[in-house]
């Protein structure tokens, strides 16, 4: 009886099994995800100052700030919006600038899209060094028309290729599913004329 007791042991410490488990995604534009960027203000060239490139096939979003002069600070209070449309709330906590010249950008998230964030209820992210505060979308609806709850539309730009705010509601962290993002550029420290690129990360943190 030992000896078969052992025999059974061995028998069932060697079974193997499989399974396949499918998944789905969907590649989506970035002003139909569930964390988009919808545009507001108007760059010098008559465009939104944030647009898509390459609408047909790679629909590559692109802040454009236009022509500049040495020792401007120019500012856009309402570059545009982050939305959140995700069931549940999600945090902005931080924001990275590389590329030429990034010292010359600065990044606030804030409430009103009229008024200068630097005299508004506002967490600045970035001021070309270091990062602070963090902004808190509450959850959304999962609706890409519209933004603020259901309070305001967000169109298509057939220009621009982008969703846009049809208005500007106030922002406030915890309880808006949305934030206004100034971006100002100071060229009073560029050394010299020329054409500078570079990129803007926004990081994201959510607890579901």
């Amino acid at each position: 009886m030992g000896i078969a007791v052992a025999v059974l042991s061995a028998a069932v410490a060697t079974q193997y099994a499989r399974i396949t488990i499918g998944y789905e995604f969907s590649v989506v534009h970035p002003s139909d995800g569930m964390i988009r960027f919808v545009a507001l203000d108007n760059a010098s060239d008559g465009s939104r100052v944030l647009r898509v490139r390459n609408n047909g096939t790679t629909a590559t979003m692109n802040l454009s700030f236009g022509d500049i002069p040495k020792g401007m600070n120019k500012t856009y209070s309402a570059a545009f919006a982050i939305v959140n449309e995700e069931p549940f709330e999600v945090n902005i906590t931080g924001v990275t600038v590389t590329g030429s010249e990034s010292d010359a950008v600065r990044i606030w998230l804030h409430s009103d899209a009229d008024t200068d964030a630097t005299g508004d209820t506002s967490v600045m992210l970035w001021n070309g060094a270091a990062l602070s505060g963090y902004w808190r979308l509450a959850a959304g609806n999962g609706d890409e028309t519209d933004m603020d709850g259901a309070g305001t539309s967000t169109p298509w730009d057939t220009n621009d290729f982008i969703r846009y705010a049809a208005g500007t509601p106030t922002a406030v962290s915890g309880t808006d599913d949305f934030v206004w993002v100034q971006i100002s550029i100071d060229t009073n420290d560029v050394a010299a004329k020329g054409d500078y690129t570079g990129t803007i990360e926004f990081q994201f943190e959510a607890q579901t």
